[in-house]
Parts: structure tokens; C-alpha cells; sequence
């Protein structure tokens, strides 16, 4: 390891990347586009996880969970550059959800722990969404496993059942 980097060192180098003085193939990059990436290097990672129990090659693992951490930071600095959120944004609503859906690890406003009621938190979370839009979302999310069983099947030329 020739230089230690930490993780805003990593922001900024992604930032780099996007502007105008960084690399056209990532500042040609849409949320669209880095779809298939994100496709291919998770399933690199989980092959990475399951070469584990035979070759022990944690570095593999390392660095494929780098490669899907580069893609929410590319898909954070895209969403920052239009204006919608930023990397910081994903950050706070993934520490809100993880508080919230483990209430008997972390304590509420009065100190208190509480059983993990999962059912009863995930009701809270849906509360402000309409039937409409939970069903939008479902259908969102099944299109998508379509669009991901149909790139591996091409990627990998693996026999899967589309349902």
C-alpha cells in the first residue's frame, strides 16, 4: 500500500473522476447506465464471498466490496451534480434506518429500549405512502429483478426461470 486513503479521501477522488478535469467514461455516467455495473459487481461480490469458504481470499472480497462501494459513491455524486441528494443524505437515511429498525440496541429520545417489533416499524415506515405508491413501488421492484435476471442470463448465459 503505497498511500493510506480514507474515505473522504475516496469522495473526492469519485468527485475527481466526474469533473471536467476527471475521466470521460465516468462523467459520462447516468443512473441508467451504471445499472449493469451495479448488477455485475454485485454479483462479483457475492461470488467473492462464496469463494471464501474454498480459497480463504479475503482480498477478493475487499475488493469487490470496493467496487459496489465506488457505485453508490458514483450514483451519490450524479444525484449531488442534479441536485437531489448527496452522499451525505444516503449516509443520514441509512444510519435513521438502521436506529430505527433496532430500537432494542439503540435507546429513544427518553433512554428507553424497546422490543424490535418489525412489523409494527415497517407499518411506521409505509405510513406516508399512499396504496398507490406501495404499489408503484412493487411493481418498480419487480421490473427490476426481470431487468437483473435478464442481464445475468445474458452476462453469465445462466438458465433462470423468469417468472
Amino acid at each position: 500500500m503505497d498511500k493510506p486513503y480514507t474515505f473522504e479521501d475516496y469522495r473526492k477522488i469519485v468527485e475527481t473522476l466526474r469533473s471536467e478535469e476527471g475521466c470521460p467514461w465516468d462523467r459520462a455516467q447516468t443512473h441508467e447506465s451504471l445499472k449493469p455495473c451495479m448488477i455485475n459487481e454485485m454479483t462479483e461480490a457475492v461470488a467473492a464471498v462464496d469463494l471464501l469458504r474454498e480459497t480463504r481470499d479475503w482480498d477478493n472480497l475487499c475488493e469487490e466490496l470496493g467496487d459496489l462501494l465506488l457505485l453508490i459513491l458514483l450514483q451519490s455524486q450524479i444525484a449531488k451534480e442534479e441536485g437531489y441528494f448527496s452522499l451525505d443524505d444516503v449516509i443520514q437515511k441509512a444510519a435513521e434506518k438502521m436506529v430505527r429498525r433496532h430500537p432494542h440496541v439503540f435507546p429513544d429520545e427518553d433512554g428507553k429500549k424497546g422490543a424490535p417489533d418489525w412489523n409494527a416499524i415497517k407499518e411506521r415506515e409505509k405510513a406516508g405512502k399512499t396504496p398507490e405508491q406501495r404499489a408503484f413501488a412493487k411493481n418498480a421492484e419487480k421490473k427490476a429483478a426481470e431487468e437483473v435476471c435478464r442481464h445475468l442470463q445474458e452476462e453469465y448465459c445462466c438458465c433462470l426461470n423468469s417468472t
